[in-house]
């Protein structure tokens, strides 16, 4: 891979053209730096010019320490009792006193940091992308052990997994998620020969909704009926990234194609309440609704049939904005009159909603058979989901436009905004491109729902469970066949692999990596034939002999029943 390096200093280095290898371009500036190192060590060599020693009263003060190759200065107080100049109390490299003088502020040098050399270059280069986040181990395992227990429950209920590519054509995704979604899409310009023309014909994956319809699409004749499905895989989306707003996410999705029985959603919500109880997310609630029961109500209130798309989004926004906000944006930018946009809002929430809005749905037909969705769903679940987590929502909107019948979301106490949600959508999947299908489904929105998480959890990371010693390089062979059998049977081990013979040292590694027993073996217990055995808990040793070892520490290290 070549490179274009403007520059004269490289020029004269490296001579026209100016097109060196990365290689060549990470050793030059490494070298360029560790001669600017070298320059500001040398000047740190030169003491600070003295003045007439005065006061020796020091007095303590945070230390801030400059390494240099010979000595160390430590800079001591601003200034001193009596307001004379701060002095600099040089140490050897062991950090003890060898003398003490009196110095002036302004001549001393600025003290550079060495004892983080990446500071130096830049932090910002090794972080990662804009709304993208590293996982260490510790968050890692527990995302994993999230998502293991989402797919344990989801499986029970008898969903499948389906995994789709992380890109699709751009023509699959474009046009599905309107004019403003179309704008987050991440786009892949295309490669090779048609590099220079700048135009795209790849995505990045912007939901997992539309993946499945063009897999139904591709594969309907292979899938049973219903099909059954859940995902949970990254997303992407070009959008500007902020608290809890990332680029990259993953997404928690299961749905039900090829079923119009309300039977599958309140499966779906069954296999959502279970998932949230099985994750331990405190105190949730299902909202529950129906688009039927909106469009009724805008019945009721003679609200025109071409205003009622706009004037559910906005009453969508209930939750977000004051009542009195989403009357003046009802008739501001909606149409509707003053009187209609109060009542509506008054109507959703009000105190006694849920009786309002049964009332204002008795001359609705459509109304009343929204109502009756919200019913039978509520039947369907009232003996799996306590009542005090699930109930009729009037004021829940859910401004997506391609919801066609019961629509729910899940909240939670000290959560803005809702942790899952769902609903019907028949027909969804023919305007993505596939077969037209009655379909319902829902999502867990595990990025909010994992700190609720992380709040009650306290342990750390657990790398292995026997960590096993090395005491000496003669007995590295006799380690590492210990540590083979020990795996054969099942139990996570690791071996030191450091330097260090020292026990100490060794004892804080196998702590490092939450080991719960050590193996200790050296020259003692090569001679008897056996080990050590260390719960890294108590302290507690125990001799085990050498051929019964890997069993007791499988017995040890079982699951408890």
């Amino acid at each position: 891979m070549a490179l274009e390096m403007p520059g004269e200093r490289r020029a004269k280095l490296l001579g026209d053209p100016l097109k060196v290898s990365v290689d060549d371009v990470v050793t030059m500036d490494l070298q360029e730096n560790l001669r600017g190192i070298e320059r500001q060590i040398e000047q740190a060599r030169q003491p600070p010019a003295p003045v007439d020693p005065g006061d020796e009263g020091d007095e303590e003060a945070m230390a801030v320490t400059w390494l240099v190759p010979a000595r160390r200065y430590r800079y001591g107080p601003v200034t001193t009792g009596n307001g004379n100049l701060p002095s600099v109390r040089e140490t050897s490299a062991y950090g003890r006193s060898t003398r003490s003088a009196r110095h002036r502020r302004s001549v001393l040098p600025a003290a550079p940091d060495f004892r983080d050399y990446g500071r130096m270059a830049s932090l910002k280069q090794f972080e990662p992308a804009s709304g993208t986040r590293d996982f260490l181990a510790v968050e890692h395992q527990r995302r994993e052990r999230a998502f293991a227990t989402i797919r344990g429950v989801f499986g029970r209920y008898g969903f499948q997994p389906l995994q789709t590519p992380a890109f699709e054509r751009l023509d699959v995704l474009t046009g599905k998620y309107g004019d403003e979604g179309d704008k987050l899409i991440f786009k892949i310009l295309r490669r090779g020969e048609h590099e220079a023309t700048g135009e795209a014909d790849l995505a990045l994956r912007y939901d997992l909704t539309v993946p499945l319809a063009r897999a139904v699409a591709a594969y309907g004749s292979q899938l049973p009926s219903p099909y059954k499905r859940y995902a949970i895989d990254p997303v992407w989306r070009a959008d500007r990234p902020g608290r809890g707003r990332f680029r990259e996410f993953v997404q928690c999705d299961l749905d039900i194609v090829g079923s119009s029985s309300p039977l599958s959603d309140a499966e779906v919500v069954l296999a959502l309440h279970d998932a949230l109880d099985a994750l331990g997310v405190p105190e949730f609630r299902f909202l529950l609704n129906s688009r039927h029961v909106l469009f009724g109500l805008l019945e009721a209130y003679s609200v025109p049939a071409d205003l009622g798309s706009g004037v559910l989004i906005t009453l969508d926004k209930l939750d977000k904005l004051s009542p009195g906000a989403v009357v003046e944006e009802l008739v501001t930018g909606r149409g509707l009159s003053s009187e209609v946009a109060q009542g509506l809002v008054d109507d959703l929430t009000s105190p006694d909603a849920v009786e309002r809005i049964r009332g204002e749905l008795k001359s609705s037909e459509v109304g009343q058979a929204g109502l009756a969705e919200v019913d039978r769903l509520l039947e369907l679940t009232k003996d799996a989901i306590p009542a005090e987590r699930i109930g009729f929502t009037p004021n829940l909107v859910r401004g997506l436009d391609y919801y066609t019948g019961v629509i729910f979301e899940v909240t939670a106490p000290g959560m803005p905004g809702s942790i899952a949600s769902g609903g019907r959508y028949d027909g969804l999947i023919a305007r993505l491109g596939g077969k037209d299908s009655p379909a319902c489904g829902g999502s867990l929105g595990i990025e909010r729902i994992l700190p609720l998480l992380e709040q009650g959890e306290t342990g750390g990371y657990s790398q292995i469970d026997v960590a096993v010693t090395v005491m000496g390089e003669d007995l590295s062979a006799d380690s590492f066949r210990m540590a083979a059998e020990m795996r054969r049977a099942g139990v996570r081990t690791g071996v030191y692999l450091g330097s260090s013979g020292k026990f100490a040292k060794q004892m804080k590694w196998a702590s490092d990596q939450g080991a719960r027993f050590c193996v200790i073996y050296g020259q003692a217990e090569r001679e008897a034939g056996s080990v050590t055995l260390r719960d890294m808990d108590s302290g507690e040793q125990v001799q085990v002999p050498l051929d019964e070892a890997a069993a007791e520490l499988a017995r040890r290290c079982a699951p408890s029943s």
